[in-house]
């Protein structure tokens, strides 16, 4: 794994310096490279940001989409600058780590994809969702989905369920809001990064899911919703706590963001009650250390981190979220972010001022 995200990340490295062309910052450092890895949710997002950043700033970028849990161990192991996680860690987590920050970057949505022949539209809900990935529900002319569909001919087919191989913020972004809606799922599964489905076919990533929905017919899928966007895979509506069924659309993603927003920003979205809200919205991190002299980096670097991140917070950078089927964080998340990145400091020192 190790020696192929290391080929990734050559390789982006390569690329992105032919496009930006140098190894100066208009800043007055040396431009640096930077090595991120993690969650794939946001991967179409990061592609063009880090593109703009560089072409911007002279700083390559390289990250590699190998899920939330690679990349929150490569953090751990010090070998990466940033993690992508679409799940914040667990206070568990954060006690087993140097202190680290949340850093949100935008909001999606984890949609369901399906592929069934002549149906166009396809409305679920959080209970039905759950027994489906439970097993429970096995074809899809259950009298259950034919209740949420009426006047939709659903074929007297067997139900195959998709979903993540590898260790997911979006899987546990699709468990969290599945404990919320079903005692049952709570009991007997859980939310976590890894979730052992009793049925169905594994892939890896999301653009694995995709594909598997893709090519399969009768299957249905968790993924992020660009990834079912640019697969040109239908996706489900689904009912929200007030019994609205909702698209996901930036407009239903923000409102779902609507709330209280801690200090820190970790905090779950998902099943709001907000109007208008789409169920299984999400925040996606990036989470950094605190002391960023770790592993021989140097405070060039560290600035260069902190410029990448201030950087995504701009409206700039912000405004790219719905050209590629995310939506821009609110005002308070940007706010917080910003508070939070002046406690970071090199060697003890603020790095920000």
């Amino acid at each position: 794994m190790k020696k192929i995200f290391s080929s990734i990340m050559t390789l982006a490295i390569a690329l992105a310096f032919t496009a930006c062309g140098g190894n100066s910052n208009d800043g007055g450092r040396k431009a640096q490279e930077l090595s991120g890895a993690g969650a794939t949710f946001p991967l179409p997002f990061y592609n063009v940001v880090f593109e703009n950043f560089a072409q911007v700033n002279g700083d390559v970028v390289a990250y590699g989409g190998i899920g939330s849990g690679g990349g929150v161990r490569n953090l751990r192991d010090k070998i990466v600058d940033f993690a992508g996680s679409d799940a914040f860690l667990s206070d568990k987590e954060m006690s087993d780590m140097n202190a680290v920050i949340h850093v949100p970057t935008c909001m999606g949505a984890v949609v369901l994809a399906y592929n069934l022949d002549g149906v166009n539209n396809l409305n679920l809900s959080g209970d039905v969702i759950a027994d489906i990935f439970a097993g429970n529900i096995k074809m899809w002319n259950d009298e259950r989905l034919a209740a949420l569909n009426p006047g939709v001919e659903l074929p007297a087919e067997a139900i195959i369920p998709v979903f993540r191989s590898d260790g997911s913020g979006t899987t546990f972004v699709f468990t969290d809001y599945l404990t919320k809606v079903s005692p049952m799922w709570k009991e007997k599964f859980g939310a976590g990064k890894s979730v052992n489905f009793p049925s169905g076919q594994a892939a890896k990533g999301n653009p694995g899911v995709a594909g598997v929905v893709k090519q399969t017919k009768n299957s249905i899928g968790y993924v992020g919703s660009e990834y079912a966007f640019a697969q040109k895979i239908a996706y489900a509506k689904i009912q929200n706590q007030r019994g609205e069924i909702v698209e996901p659309t930036a407009a239903s993603i923000s409102a779902a963001a609507s709330g209280e927003i801690p200090a820190d920003t970790r905090c779950s979205i998902t099943n709001s009650d907000a109007a208008g809200a789409y169920p299984i919205s999400t925040f996606t991190w990036m989470i950094i250390y605190k002391e960023q002299n770790y592993s021989d980096r140097s405070k060039e670097q560290a600035v260069a981190t902190l410029d990448l991140l201030k950087y995504i917070l701009s409206d700039e950078a912000q405004k790219i979220t719905s050209e590629v089927h995310y939506a821009p964080l609110p005002a308070k998340a940007k706010e917080l972010s910003m508070a939070n990145l002046k406690s970071v400091t090199f060697d003890g020192e603020f790095i920000l001022k």
